[in-house]
């Protein structure tokens, strides 16, 4: 994620963006909790655990990019 605009540069809009982000990689982390709690101890998990956790990883780190982007430009302010 790249957010380059002025507009997006708004300290409110970003906290929100994030924290919608981090409620996405919970969302996926309990899909891939709950397939995981459906599947026998003794069989491999379905690839759509790896893929909700990848998620959850994957949207994580664009929040965290996008706050560490907005620290720089209220810094460059």
């Amino acid at each position: 994620m790249n957010f380059t605009s002025e507009g997006s540069r708004n300290p409110d809009l970003v906290a929100a963006l994030c924290h919608e982000l981090h409620v996405l990689a919970k969302h996926e982390e309990d899909a891939a909790a709950d397939a995981a709690s459906r599947t026998p101890y003794w069989a491999a998990y379905p690839s759509t655990v790896e893929a909700h956790r990848t998620a959850a990883r994957l949207l994580r780190a664009d929040a965290d990019r996008l706050e560490t982007e907005s620290r720089l430009w209220a810094a460059a302010s």
